[in-house]
């Protein structure tokens, strides 16, 4: 349980601040377009670390 609790509670005071000032601020859906760049990329890696890995297997 404290596994759980520790993580969310730091986020809930690190998300604190900024919920109760009045100014610009990041919404969710604001963040997907970078979120959908780093999964691509992440599949990239992944595919390329495979791909490189076949490569070697076969010498």
């Amino acid at each position: 349980m404290t596994r759980i609790a520790t993580p969310a509670l730091l986020f809930t005071a690190a998300a604190s601040p900024v919920l109760a000032h009045p100014g610009a601020h990041l919404h969710p859906h604001d963040g997907a377009n970078w979120l959908t760049i780093v999964a691509a990329l992440g599949v990239i890696a992944i595919a390329g670390r495979m791909v490189l890995t076949r490569v070697k297997g076969r010498k």
